[in-house]
């Protein structure tokens, strides 16, 4: 029972019908403490607490993984978000 608590975790928040508001969130925890969020609508990592600050810039340098976060919002958040929408709306 006695360790560490890590993990990742992606979001897609959105809150329209046609998606232009689609936020792509990835998020970095440590023992249940949010370090270190990317949001593509701010378009980088911003740290949550005095480690995740030093994880944020270091994450900032790599343009690279920048632009495929950024993308993801449109890659996999809006997709998804067709799809799934699409079968709830079907039922409703």
């Amino acid at each position: 029972a006695d360790g560490y608590y890590q993990y990742l975790m992606h979001e897609c928040v959105y809150s329209t019908s046609d998606y232009s508001d689609m936020v792509f969130l990835q998020s970095y925890s440590f023992n249940k403490v949010v370090d270190v969020q990317f949001n593509s609508t701010v378009g980088k990592f911003v740290g949550l607490t005095e480690f995740g600050v030093k994880q944020a810039e270091y994450f900032n340098k790599n343009q690279a993984f920048l632009q495929q976060l950024k993308a993801q919002a449109d890659t996999a958040c809006r997709s998804n978000a067709q799809i799934i929408d699409s079968s709830v709306r079907d039922k409703a």
